[in-house]
This record gives C-alpha cells, structure tokens and sequence, in this order.
C-alpha cells in the first residue's frame, strides 16, 4: 500500500514539474505544450485558407470550448487524474508478475532496439492504431462506453480543435487497452513515442478539420476529413447499428474488416446522435455526464 501511495505522490509532482518545463522550455523539438499549439495553428489555418464548408464560420459553433477541451485532455487531465492512474496501473501489473517469478522485460515478445529502426517504430504505430480501432468500435457497441463517447459526438461543427473534445473516462479505456499489448514490445524510448504521437496529432486534427480532402488513393490507408465527417454523421445507414469509419490515423482497418461507409459528399450532412439536443451544453456537466444525464438515447 506504500508503494501504491508513493507512486501516486511522485506522480503528481513528477509531472508538475514536467508540465512546467514543457511550457518554460520552448527548444525542444518533442515538446508537447507547444507541439499540440503549433500543429492547431496550422491546421486551423489550412481551414481559413481552404475552407471545405464555405458559410462556417472561423470561430464556429463550440470553437473555444473545443480549444479549452485541447489543453484540459492533453495536460491538466494527467495532471488531475490520469498520470497517477497510469503509473499505479503499472506498478500494480508488474507487482502481479512478481507473483508468478516473472518480470515485465521476461515476458517482451521482442525489443525493437532489436530490429531495424524504422520496422519497430512501424510495428509500434501499426499496433497501437489497431488496438485503438477496436476500443473505438466498443466505445459504440457498449451502451455504458457510449454514454461516455457521446460528447465527442456531441460536436455539432466540425473544426480541428474537436479533435480532442472527449471525456475524461476515453483515456482510462484506451491506455488501459494499450498498456499489455505495448509493454510486450521492448525497447522504445522518448523519441520514439514522440513521433508516433505527432503523426497521430496531426491526422486527427485534419480529420476534424472543415477542409474537403480525401489524399486520392492514399484514402485507402489514411483517415481524412472526407471519410472522418460520416463517423460524425447523426443519420445512419439502416443496416448500421453501431457507426462507422472508426479508423483514428489509419483508414484501412474500416476497409479491411468492412466498417468502411462514404456514400456520398459528405459536407452539410447533420452531425451528433439521436437525442444530442438534450445533451449537456457546458463543460462542468459535459464532465460530469453520464452522472448528471437527462433522458438521451
């Protein structure tokens, strides 16, 4: 039990203080404070410059909320909940380990350091991309899991910053899910990390984003906006229960497993869910949903 409150201690203040150098040190090239601003003023600007939907507006409907949701999920959320959580996780599996004579590093498949450079980064973004494909179709399928998803699709605008609209309770179930199957492979480091997640950043703001593009054939491999607005679609196909187009970076698991659906130009369809207008408006009771939910379906 010590060791469980130790850990969530240094927790905290191990990444207070990595919080702080992130926004006192601005030279670093894997900074994320200003990585996450450089990437939204790009994207942001690639949509007043190309706007796919010609009468949104640059501020539309939710823009600051959705820009206080960016930095609340991305910094303030590990640093209120989530870095703790993760780190006693860990502490806990490898203690479970223990049990059994076996360490962390005994149990690796395989350490990247092991293999070409560019194969293990491959490999690490491949799995990490498809085991978030898959929490993303449960975050549909469970009702209890939606009730949490429903405020991403509570976007009613699509604009970059909606990209990182989310409940507090989506990063438990991803990292949750990622930690097994990533802590098999050994060997990745900081940098590593880094590029996989600016990558991922970077699509997933396009995805979100009021431009018009597809990447021709390339579509095939990547998500974009073109296919990313059906997910965000408030009618569905009748045969489709669940959604569709789930891919995060990656399009081509839809394609491969058949979840796949662009039917049409997709620019002015209506975006949310049956019952979003019922749906909490702030960022307090968005948090707080499902707890303080009226009747949605």
């Amino acid at each position: 039990m010590n060791d469980i409150l130790q850990t969530i201690q240094d927790s905290y203040s191990g990444y207070w203080n990595y919080l702080l150098s992130e926004i006192t040190s601005y030279n670093k090239w894997d900074n994320y404070f200003y990585g996450l601003i450089i990437v939204s003023l790009v994207v942001w600007g690639l949509e007043v410059l190309f706007p796919w939907r010609k009468n949104q507006k640059i501020f539309r409907k939710d823009f600051w909320l959705d820009t206080f949701y960016m930095f609340f999920n991305f910094f303030l959320l590990n640093l209120i909940v989530f870095i703790a959580l993760s780190n006693t996780v860990a502490l806990l599996f490898d203690n479970f380990l223990s049990l059994f004579g076996v360490s962390l590093e005994s149990v690796q498949l395989f350490d990247v350091d092991a293999i070409p450079y560019g194969v293990g980064l491959l490999i690490f973004f491949l799995i990490s991309d498809f085991t978030q494909w898959n929490v993303h179709r449960l975050l549909h399928r469970v009702p209890f899991l939606w009730n949490f998803h429903k405020l991403h699709h509570s976007v009613k605008e699509m604009g970059f910053a909606a990209h990182l609209r989310y409940h507090w309770m989506e990063p438990v179930v991803y990292k949750s899910a990622l930690y097994i199957p990533i802590a098999l492979i050994g060997g990745f480091d900081a940098a590593d990390v880094a590029i996989v997640h600016f990558f991922a950043l970077s699509v997933g703001h396009l995805n979100h984003a009021n431009l018009g593009w597809d990447y021709g054939p390339f579509k095939y491999i990547f998500n974009n906006p073109k296919m990313h607005i059906w997910h965000h679609a408030k009618v569905l196909p009748k045969h489709v229960k669940y959604g569709v187009n789930y891919g995060l970076t990656l399009s081509i698991w839809d394609y491969l497993f058949g979840t796949n659906h662009i039917p049409e130009d997709g620019r002015d369809i209506e975006l949310g869910f049956d019952g979003d207008e019922r749906f909490p408006k702030d960022f307090i009771k968005q948090e707080f949903y499902p707890l303080t939910k009226t009747q949605t379906k």
